[in-house]
């Protein structure tokens, strides 16, 4: 894979992959920028999520799991000193359903960090990550209910809580 960024001006570049989709970059106004695009540390952030959620959903998919909302968030903390590496991140995901099983769900989640998900895998060595999960009944009409929660502890001594 090759990635490449083009400077726009000031603190604004357009970054592309060979996918040949772009996404903005740029920065706070007190840095030099225009506020006009992603952070680069927001775009690991978004990376992180979108890459495990990809995993998980297809893995519910296949299990045949009645999913009709699915969303992954990732908080990170960040050193405070430069370079401000992430430190440790918490991945929460959210699954709603009908009759969701949990079992589906969290071998799903199992799976993607332990297999399938290189963002998780490969940030994993430099920092501890937690799982955590809500499943939740679809009750129609925008309603749902809080049917379990949580945490997967994945197999090396680096999960948070």
């Amino acid at each position: 894979m090759d990635a490449k960024v083009n400077w726009k001006g000031r603190m604004t570049f357009v970054g592309a992959s060979d996918s040949g989709f772009s996404v903005s970059l740029g920065t706070e106004p007190f840095l030099g920028g225009d506020n006009d695009g992603f952070r680069p540390m927001e775009l690991m952030a978004i990376s992180l999520a979108g890459c495990t959620a990809m995993d998980v959903i297809s893995i519910l998919t296949k299990k045949r799991q009645d999913v009709t909302d699915f969303e992954v968030n990732v908080h990170v903390e960040r050193a405070d000193e430069h370079p401000k590496v992430f430190t440790t991140a918490l991945i929460d995901y959210q699954v709603t359903g009908h009759a969701v099983d949990d079992n589906a769900v969290i071998r799903s989640i199992e799976l993607s960090a332990q297999k399938y998900c290189p963002a998780q895998n490969m940030l994993g060595k430099v920092m501890q990550i937690g799982l955590h999960y809500e499943i939740y009944e679809d009750e129609g009409v925008g309603q749902k209910r809080l049917v379990n929660r949580g945490e997967y502890l994945r197999s090396e001594d680096n999960a948070i809580s």
